[in-house]
């Protein structure tokens, strides 16, 4: 076997392996608590790939921006704000998707399951108020700062060898928004064909103290 071709089987099975590593330690604490930023990007970009097989490019990078840019974008009015959420659990029936999952890699937010509140587990008013709140406190990364740090997960997204439906044309429009100094995307139409999961942003901070208690008391 050349070197090229062992370098090449070796960085292949150490993608594998990592991502088999990464499944089982998400079970048990979010990687970012002990590993360094680099395995806790792979971390979650293994996660999204096993739970979202649907995901496309931009599903991957919004994972990542919601994590440092909460849902800010979606609160510039609130009175909108709520009146898409109730429209929203009004007009559907089924929620799929896990509870709670924390964004990106670090967990500075989590995706709530509007069905806590379709079934009553979180009263309307204690979740609308955690979620309008989370933007509060929240500094979003100046640009240099994030492209650099996307950079870093655009890299590992290649280490991993992975490619994706649409990838290109994904690229050249976050590229343009970029240019812009615009960071927010959508999720793409083949993600929301196959998920099923309605959600709303809320911070970690928050979430563990309005949220949690509702989900897990005694």
């Amino acid at each position: 076997m050349s070197l090229t071709l062992f370098c090449f089987f070796m960085m292949k099975t150490r993608a594998l392996l990592f991502c088999l590593f990464a499944f089982a330690a998400s079970t048990f604490a979010y990687a970012s608590d002990f590993m360094s930023q680099a395995d806790s990007i792979r971390t979650a970009l293994c996660y999204q790939r096993e739970h979202y097989p649907a995901s496309q490019y931009r599903d991957v990078y919004k994972n990542f921006m919601q994590d440092f840019f909460g849902p800010g974008h979606i609160l510039a009015d609130t009175v909108a704000a709520g009146r898409y959420l109730r429209k929203e659990l009004s007009e559907t029936d089924v929620f799929d998707g896990p509870l709670f999952e924390p964004t990106g890699f670090r967990g500075n937010f989590y995706r709530v399951n509007l069905s806590v509140l379709k079934d009553g587990i979180v009263p309307y008013d204690v979740f609308f108020d955690a979620f309008v709140s989370s933007v509060q406190g929240v500094t979003p990364p100046d640009a240099a700062y994030w492209m650099n740090l996307w950079q870093k997960i655009d890299n590992e997204i290649s280490i991993l060898g992975w490619k994706f439906q649409n990838e290109q044309s994904d690229r050249t429009e976050l590229s343009a928004q970029f240019s812009e100094g615009n960071y927010i995307v959508h999720h793409s139409k083949a993600y929301n064909e196959a998920v099923n999961f309605h959600y709303r942003i809320i911070s970690k901070a928050n979430f563990e103290r309005y949220i949690r208690p509702y989900l897990f008391s005694d």
